[in-house]
């Protein structure tokens, strides 16, 4: 396949994009719009595709189910037009498909519920909890959408009832590449952990096959007998909570417990089983067991041993994960790994895939291109093509010579107007290296100051952000203001490396605030901004940062803003004690400097918002820090955004409020303008 084929696809890219000639700020509306369309997948089979659309009956208002048939020929002249639409109703909401075989999907959905859970998962103990009810659904040829049958028949009460509701994972544990007819679908229950069906896609019927609970993890199941083939159990050994990790014996048929895999629950190694050599009975295992950055290893349960090499490791990065073959002709082969640079990347081993990924790359220079679907021959293959400064469009790639255009999520934002993210290392204060993901606006000229910038941390805190597309849209609102902005990756990330992760432990508030203070300082050695222009955004953990800031002497910043953040360490803390998981692999690392036993230090003004169903972050550590801040800083100010949970998908009015009292504090408040 030559690369010269797929530049046809240009003018139909055209029509996707505004030309500019000069840098003009990313409208609120822009962001806050559902996307046009989103979620896209593709059939086993490679004869439908599903997704997310704006509902064209609602003025594009709401979002809406909708189907491709592409099982025929297909006019690569013009962009793909669903065959069929479904909208959400008036109160479940689409947020997220997966197209499966037999023309099947599943749908997922959600709606607002208030009532009495009794402490059930993260609600309040005593009185009404305001959060989200989770729905699954089952879609047939013809987008016909019904309820998923239940295949777990508890005597429950209206109150757990909801409560497993609330905590919904229903899912796809395994698509079944090789049985034409039938997938594994996993189901949380309320008592007894998780569930795992086998369930004819032909008949709707259901057949149990086994369950896990607290204590033991089901990690890995065969892709061929749905059964499966690795497990995982935390249990009290020797005065520690130990990670015991089981295999399959290929011999016996038997699960066996593997020495070598035991983990220290408190060390926190990683060790995640990721599939089987059939051939050889040997595991792929990806740790860190035996370097600072997470490599991929060979086990071998018959002589307890790993491979003296990783199968794959990259010098800088963390290996994670495996792209396994399920194509008819070498299904479990590796077809290539996944590693986690600025964005995920992948090796490919594949020549096939390797090559088509070269030729896709070649059409679109500057930009990610992610292979998300292709058919055993691939006549059909769709992928998405992002960058942090262009939002992803989805296109289908038919007889691996045609390219025609699905849509893409935001084709209204002028991506002329954006800089894309580059990763940049500083130096902390104390000599470790710190990751960042730097931000300019298009036009700051090299040698030039901008006008103000933001440390944005990242929420988890144990996550990590990307260079990639940024479904919030904050970095890119911010740089086409004119400001400068870097997301510092702080000790206590995951993902760049066990050294940066572990140092993070019990410094809240600590050497994981002085990162991004450290941050700010080398924005102003590197001439990007003036050392009175800073400021501080963050959301959930990242809120936390934003409230440490606040209350920490000699800040940096002229002022910060803290979404659904979390203020109160005491009482985070005594909830994860609730919890003996979360108590032994990482409850004993949340300490620090408590924004809430210092908020008479509050030197800098502080905009503080949550969301009223937040459940994940509850509301009263937004109030309660405002509260006791505002007489120290009496600019500062609190929103309470109605209906509003804790993660994305927001709605578009919530989204416009966000970014609307954003922009009307950084501009007043803090002077940033």
């Amino acid at each position: 396949m030559a690369t010269r084929q797929l530049l046809a696809i240009a003018p139909i890219l055209g029509s996707l994009i505004l030309g500019s000639a000069h840098a003009d700020p990313i409208q609120i509306d822009e962001l806050a719009r559902y996307p046009s369309v989103s979620s896209v997948s593709m059939s086993l089979e490679g004869d439908m595709l599903v997704g997310l659309v704006l509902d064209p009956t609602r003025d594009g208002k709401e979002q809406a189910a909708a189907k491709w048939d592409i099982s025929g020929d297909i006019d690569v002249s013009k962009p793909l037009v669903p065959t069929y639409i479904t909208p959400s109703n008036a109160r479940m909401r689409f947020f997220g498909a997966n197209a499966l075989k037999q023309g099947k999907s599943l749908w997922f959905a959600k709606q607002t519920w208030t009532g009495r859970l009794a402490g059930c998962g993260e609600g309040k103990v005593t009185g009404a909890t305001k959060t989200f009810v989770t729905k699954v659904y089952m879609a047939d040829e013809n987008l016909k959408i019904d309820d998923l049958p239940e295949g777990t028949m508890e005597r429950l009460t209206e109150s757990q009832e909801k409560c497993k509701e609330i905590q919904n994972t229903t899912g796809i544990a395994s698509i079944m590449a090789t049985d034409p007819e039938n997938v594994i679908i996993r189901r949380n229950t309320f008592r007894d952990g998780l569930r795992y069906y086998k369930h004819s896609l032909k008949t709707g019927k259901e057949e149990f096959l086994y369950s896990d609970n607290g204590a033991v993890r089901i990690d890995l199941i065969s892709g061929q007998t749905g059964m499966p083939i690795s497990k995982a159990e935390l249990d009290f050994n020797d005065g520690e909570y130990q990670v015991f990790h089981y295999l399959i014996d290929p011999a016996t048929g038997e699960f066996t417990k593997e020495d070598p895999l035991t983990e220290i629950a408190r060390e926190r190694y990683q060790i995640d089983v990721l599939g089987q050599q059939e051939e050889t009975g040997k595991y792929f295992v990806l740790t860190d067991k035996f370097s600072d950055k997470a490599a991929i290893y060979m086990y071998d349960p018959a002589t307890d041993t790993f491979s003296d090499q990783p199968l794959f490791a990259h010098p800088d990065f963390s290996a994670s994960g495996i792209e396994f073959s399920r194509r008819q002709k070498d299904y479990g082969a590796v077809l290539g790994f996944y590693y986690a640079g600025a964005e995920l990347e992948t090796y490919w081993l594949d020549p096939e895939l390797k090559a088509l990924q070269e030729a896709l790359e070649g059409s679109f220079p500057d930009r990610t291109v992610s292979i998300d679907g292709y058919t055993d021959s691939l006549n059909r293959v769709l992928f998405s093509v992002s960058s942090s400064a262009y939002p992803p469009v989805y296109y289908l790639l038919v007889d691996k010579a045609k390219v025609a255009l699905i849509g893409g999520q935001r084709p209204w934002i002028d991506t002329d107007n954006l800089k894309k993210t580059e990763l940049v290392y500083y130096t902390a204060r104390d000599g470790l290296k710190i990751p960042g993901l730097l931000t300019v606006p298009k036009d700051l000229k090299p040698g030039e100051k901008a006008k103000g910038a933001f440390i944005l941390p990242h929420g988890g805190p144990w996550a990590r952000d990307d260079a990639g597309w940024d479904g919030t849209g904050w970095p890119q609102f911010l740089a086409t203001r004119g400001y400068v902005v870097l997301q510092p990756q702080y000790r206590g990330s995951s993902g760049w490396g066990r050294e940066l992760w572990l140092a993070g432990d019990n410094e809240w508030g600590q050497k994981m605030q002085d990162d991004k203070d450290d941050g700010a300082a080398w924005l102003v050695s590197q001439g990007y901004v003036a050392a009175d222009k800073i400021a501080i955004f963050g959301y959930s953990y990242g809120g936390f940062a934003a409230m440490a800031a606040t209350v920490r002497e000699n800040s940096p910043y002229q002022c910060a803003i803290a979404g659904a953040g979390v203020s109160n360490l005491a009482r985070i803390k005594n909830n994860w004690s609730e919890n003996r998981v979360q108590r032994a692999i990482q409850g004993h690392t949340l300490s620090g400097m408590d924004p809430m036993d210092n908020t008479e230090k509050a030197n800098i003004p502080i905009l503080v918002y949550h969301g009223d169903r937040d459940v994940r972050v509850p509301l009263f550590h937004g109030e309660d820090f405002y509260n006791a801040v505002k007489k120290y800083q009496p600019e500062s100010k609190l929103v309470v955004v109605k209906d509003m949970p804790h993660s994305l998908p927001w709605s578009p009015a919530q989204h416009k409020e966000t970014l609307t009292e954003i922009e009307k504090f950084l501009t007043g408040t803090c002077g940033l303008n």
